[in-house]
């Protein structure tokens, strides 16, 4: 951690990402905050629906006004999505967020050999697609696919909800 200024001027700490991954750590440890030890992957399903949207949301009050301290905030409120759900999947053995980090970063440079290779051409997007999914077995797709058909409607059920509570 180091001191910088923030966004009025103050002088407070500057965290890392490190220090972020272990705020939320503590965050759900026993002697952490109830609200988020009690959470799981199901129960942030809205949450991240919801920040999602909140985002959305900030960019257009960005583009329209030019004060980005709401974009600056939403994309913090995504990044705990984020998280918090590889901090859970850590505690259940499953993964933590180097292993999301990695995932992410070998993806972005295998579906960019035009920047991280000699080749500068452009690549075959579909091919790099394919490529990726060849080794997945086709049951998994199936339920890759099913799952992504119920995120969906999960995800337009919750936006009629909400919109239905603010009008």
């Amino acid at each position: 951690m180091s001191w910088r200024k923030n966004r009025t001027g103050e002088k407070n700490m500057k965290y890392s990402f490190e220090d972020y991954v272990e705020i939320i750590k503590k965050l759900r440890a026993p002697d952490g905050c109830p609200w988020d030890r009690a959470q799981t992957h199901e129960s942030l399903k809205p949450c991240m629906i919801n920040e999602t949207v909140e985002a959305l949301a900030a960019i257009d009050v960005w583009r329209e006004t030019g004060d980005d301290s709401n974009l600056c905030e939403e994309l913090g409120d995504m990044l705990l999505q984020v998280v918090l759900q590889s901090q859970i999947a850590a505690e259940e053995g499953l993964f933590d967020i180097s292993d999301v980090l990695q995932a992410a970063c070998e993806k972005m440079i295998r579906r960019h050999p035009h920047v991280f290779t000699e080749n500068k051409e452009l690549p075959d997007w579909d091919a790099i697609k394919r490529a990726e999914k060849a080794h997945i077995p086709p049951e998994v797709e199936e339920a890759k696919r099913r799952a992504l058909e119920r995120a969906q409607k999960d995800m337009i059920r919750h936006l009629e909800n909400v919109t239905a509570h603010s009008n």
